[in-house]
């Protein structure tokens, strides 16, 4: 049993598209310890690894107006922890924040979700992936980040075998190449943190950003039947089309993985946990149920 708890709905959701196939998950194991503390920040690499030019932990962008923090200039990689309250090792999860691998948007895709993980009985962990423009090391940083996680899982308090990712737009192209390519580094094993598996439990995708190419799902994202269990959240008006949502969830059927797809009428892009005043904005209630049927 977990700790994670199901709160009261407080919107019924008209969705345009459902597509749901039931539930399960594959479990993976591993040990692990952590210190104590509160509010710890990890660096994802030793201390030195991506050589002495690489000074800069992220630089905070000024408002453009959007009430959004916006993080750039990440050169060292790091991972904030936000724990949850309790006593039993519980559920995690990895947040993989969006900016089009330009920034990284901390509060709306970051804090404010560690906060409603938090409110779940879910412990949470926000990547801050280096940018701009480094998609192949921000996937390195996300391997990385999933099995130090798993590493450090012990005295946080987190089950190694409930550890789950979500991604927003670009977070979610990351959550979605990490749900299907883990048997293998994209860099060189640095230490033995790089010997635990970084295969996430399951994954939250929220407008997942370039799923798709040429007509169906981009090659990179060979899903199999060892791909966790999926969610998927989209708006047939986004900018980033809804179809690579569907592909992912098409080849999921294929392979007789559990997934839900949930595509609403409207709502744009990069909304978050905001009410934007569409219906996709309940997105938030939908995931919470899926996790606890997922973790049980």
């Amino acid at each position: 049993m977990t700790r994670l708890i199901q709160v009261p709905r407080v919107l019924t959701i008209p969705v345009f598209l459902i597509l749901f196939i039931g539930q399960g998950l594959a479990l993976s194991d591993s040990p692990g310890s952590w210190s104590e503390d509160e509010g710890v920040t990890l660096e994802i690499w030793p201390e030195g690894h991506l050589g002495e030019d690489a000074t800069s932990r992220g630089v905070t962008e000024d408002s453009r107006g959007d009430n959004i923090i916006r993080m750039t200039d990440v050169e060292i990689p790091s991972m904030e922890i936000y724990r949850a309250r309790g006593d039993a090792p519980g559920p995690a999860v990895l947040i993989l924040p969006g900016g089009g691998f330009s920034i990284l948007a901390m509060d709306l895709e970051g804090t404010e979700i560690a906060e409603w993980l938090n409110s779940l009985g879910v412990a949470a962990a926000i990547l801050r992936y280096r940018v701009p423009k480094k998609p192949e090391e921000a996937f390195q940083d996300t391997q990385r980040a999933m099995s130090l996680l798993r590493w450090r899982a012990g005295s946080l308090g987190i089950d190694p075998s409930m550890i789950g990712v979500i991604g927003f737009s670009a977070g979610g192209r990351l959550a979605a190449r990490l749900s299907t390519n883990f048997a293998e580094r994209t860099y060189e094993p640095v230490d033995d943190i790089d010997s635990i598996s970084c295969r996430p439990d399951f994954a939250m995708l929220v407008y997942p950003y370039l799923l798709d190419r040429d007509g169906t799902l981009a090659d990179e994202l060979a899903v199999s039947a060892e791909t966790p269990p999926a969610i998927l959240i989209h708006a047939q008006d986004d900018r980033v089309k809804a179809e690579g949502s569907i592909y992912y969830f098409l080849e999921m059927k294929e392979a007789g993985v559990p997934a839900e797809l949930h595509v609403f009428p409207s709502g744009g892009h990069g909304y978050g946990l905001r009410d934007n005043g569409h219906a996709v904005s309940g997105w938030p209630d939908l995931c919470a149920d899926w996790m606890k049927g997922v973790l049980e």
